[in-house]
């Protein structure tokens, strides 16, 4: 190695651990204080999923009202809950899937999901500001996925039964999202949200089916 690139990769590793250092809040995706890493979103979106990883699902409830807001609003909250779980669930596949096609589907979920997130958040800011929150698990296909969703099962999990579990949980809570965007299909006034609900109808359709695929492969 040349005297010159040695002196780059010092640079360079300088650098790294001086971002570690200013860094002193991140943690590990499945700790259990851990905010997920969620790429290249903001702190708030962070806290909220953190305090949504500690929290039961069987202790959310819909929004005071919310069946009575506009389908588009109650679309867009829900649908954001719904991701937000997906994300915090697929945190937990980083770090555990004995699979590597397993880790790289999660962290697609991750970044797919997230972006979504982050494109509902602005409608909601442009067509709805300042209206209170429209979450109505009772939307069709919301209330099932919940209750498909058992994030404590993972914690006993390891090899490839945390794979099948993980895979489980992940298509029934796919099925869900489907159901809830052809619902938008049929409900929803604006274009957008049309479009939208569309594109998940693909994308999890799609993932549904490569996760079928994986079960039948690894549930030996």
């Amino acid at each position: 190695m040349s005297k010159k690139s040695f002196l780059l990769i010092l640079v360079l590793l300088t650098l790294f651990f001086a971002a570690c250092q200013s860094n002193p809040t991140s943690t590990i995706p499945n700790s259990p204080t851990a905010t997920p890493d969620v790429p290249n979103k903001s702190d708030s979106l962070n806290e909220e999923l953190a305090n949504l990883s500690q929290m039961n699902h069987s202790e959310m409830k819909s929004a005071p009202n919310a069946a009575k807001e506009p389908f588009d609003l109650q679309f867009l909250d829900t649908m954001s809950a719904h991701h937000k779980s997906a994300v915090i669930m697929s945190n937990i596949a980083l770090t555990k899937a004995n699979n590597a096609e397993l880790k790289t589907f999660a962290q697609k979920i991750i970044s797919d999901q997230s972006e979504e997130i982050t494109q509902m958040k602005q409608w909601r800011d442009q067509w709805f500001a300042g209206k209170p929150s429209a979450l109505n698990l009772k939307m069709l296909g919301m209330a099932d996925s919940m209750k498909a969703m058992n994030m404590k099962a993972f914690d006993s999990l390891n090899g490839d039964k945390f794979d099948l579990e993980f895979i489980k949980q992940m298509t029934a809570h796919h099925k869900g999202a489907v159901i809830m965007a052809k619902e938008a299909l049929n409900k929803a006034e604006r274009p957008e949200i049309k479009s939208f609900a569309q594109s998940i109808i693909n994308a999890q359709e799609a993932e549904i089916n490569q996760m079928q695929e994986w079960q039948k492969a690894w549930n030996k």
